[in-house]
């Protein structure tokens, strides 16, 4: 059986076993801490967050207290990536409040590298831009997402989604265009 069909089977079995929760993070920690160390490499040079504490940060807000469930792989790394947005959003507001008053330069969506901008603020304006695009066009919204926190290329994404290609590449166009028109771009 693959690594693939073992997590799917773990989610599903995750109510039910003890141990569930420990054998899925040894599961997937490699491909997270993957995942945080492209986002990582995309952050300012000197950044207090380090890869590893990403992966244990968004774990943490991902399961939490209590157990949750997650129906699909899918659905399980679209929550990560979730998660560490929140983390390094909640490490920009962080940073944002202790120096208050720096100036604001514009945002683009040049790159995917928009997500690990080194100014806390460009990461909140994005954060919110996303949040809105999420209410207006969700899919649209969960391909940006890892597009930009996790920095899969689009092949993974269709992959991580469960849809072709070509769905990837036209969700991100869309996506990316409007978070540009959010952003004021």
């Amino acid at each position: 059986m693959g690594e693939a069909s073992d997590l799917t089977r773990l989610l599903a079995e995750a109510g039910e076993r003890e141990d569930a929760w420990r054998v899925i993070f040894a599961l997937v920690h490699d491909e997270l801490r993957k995942i945080a160390g492209a986002q990582m490499a995309r952050e300012r040079p000197g950044h207090t967050l380090q890869a590893t504490a990403l992966v244990h940060e968004a774990w943490l807000r991902l399961v939490g207290d209590s157990l949750p469930i997650f129906e699909t792989r899918r659905h399980f790394f679209a929550a990560a990536a979730r998660a560490m947005e929140r983390v390094l959003t909640d490490h920009a507001r962080k940073v944002l409040a202790e120096k208050r008053g720096a100036g604001r330069e514009r945002l683009t969506l040049s790159g995917v590298d928009l997500a690990g901008s080194d100014d806390p603020e460009r990461a909140l304006e994005l954060s919110d831009a996303l949040e809105k695009l999420e209410r207006e066009d969700p899919r649209s919204a969960e391909v940006a997402r890892l597009r930009l926190y996790t920095g899969l290329e689009l092949d993974e994404v269709a992959s991580a989604l469960g849809v072709s290609e070509r769905t990837a590449a036209r969700e991100w166009a869309y996506g990316r265009a409007r978070l540009t028109q959010l952003l004021g771009a």
